[in-house]
């Protein structure tokens, strides 16, 4: 039997509720086991209003490995994913280690302060990012974009195939399609 993947999705108050459901909810479609991490105990209110229930905290999701790690977006949750500590010495970590990266419409400046994105292509949603010698991103505006183990997406409306490229890379792309079958786009 193969072993499943794992992958932790850290949900930060403010996050972009809409990224944070879909990417969980395609994942699990998968087959791929989900670890949903607050950064802090109790329930998540998202950028919308909407509440949501994380499995467990950060600190405890720590005490595991992944395959790859998801960083759900929304300008006030982005914000406070790239002021955790814990979350940018994860995701060092998961560099490091060759692991997956992902982040969604701000998220992917979580990974540019955790220093992931220098010389790389990435893009995320408008006026997040910068283009710059300083920053070393080359910015892009496609849907999706990956470069190495870094996978990087636009926001809300790009959510559904960010999801379904994560799910090719970690269980092929078989069930990438059986996933997206059962979703009738």
């Amino acid at each position: 039997m193969l072993h499943k993947p794992t992958v932790l999705v850290p949900l930060a108050q403010g996050c972009e509720e809409l990224e944070a459901v879909t990417l969980i909810d395609l994942l699990r479609r998968a087959g791929i086991e989900v670890v949903v991490a607050g950064l802090e105990s109790g329930p998540v209110v998202a950028s919308r209003g909407v509440v949501i229930l994380p499995d467990t905290t950060l600190d405890a999701a720590l005490q595991r490995d992944y395959a790859m790690v998801v960083l759900p977006g929304g300008g006030p949750g982005a914000e406070r994913l790239a002021q955790d500590p814990r979350i940018l010495n994860l995701l060092q970590q998961m560099a490091a280690q060759n692991h997956y990266t992902a982040a969604i419409c701000a998220a992917p400046k979580v990974l540019l302060a955790a220093g992931l994105l220098q010389g790389k292509r990435a893009t995320a949603y408008p006026g997040t990012l910068e283009a710059s010698p300083d920053t070393g991103v080359q910015l892009s505006t496609a849907a999706v974009v990956e470069d190495g183990r870094v996978i990087t997406s636009r926001g809300p409306g790009t959510a559904m195939d960010f999801a379904l490229i994560l799910i090719e890379r970690l269980v092929g792309l078989a069930q990438r399609q059986q996933v997206e079958a059962g979703l009738v786009r």
